[in-house]
């Protein structure tokens, strides 16, 4: 089953300029993780230093794997502590609410 996380990330202001560089540097080796089906960064509207990392993976397993090897000091996390003003959060999603929608 798909499972989707949200990794709600945190900036410094002013490093705002830097956000572009170090996560598309950062975020290419979650993208090329075994598992992961894509990813994309939104940005809140009412404060740009706040924003979710929206990543797809096929599984929950291929997700623990990855966050495993970024625990090791091969997968670190890369450049985007420079940009945190505060600890990430992860919320995982894997089970779906069946509903019954009208068309």
């Amino acid at each position: 089953m798909t499972t989707i996380v949200h990794f709600e990330i945190q900036l410094d202001p002013a490093k705002l300029a830097d956000a572009s560089e170090i996560l598309s540097e950062t975020l290419a080796a979650t993208r090329a993780w075994p598992g992961n089906e894509g990813l994309e960064v939104l940005v809140s509207d009412d404060d740009p230093a706040t924003m979710i990392v929206v990543e797809k993976w096929a599984s929950t397993i291929d997700h623990t794997r990855y966050v495993e090897w970024r625990a090791t000091p091969e997968g670190g996390g890369g450049r985007i502590r420079e940009l945190l003003a505060a600890p990430p959060t992860t919320r995982v999603f894997s089970e779906q609410l069946p509903l019954t929608l009208a068309v």
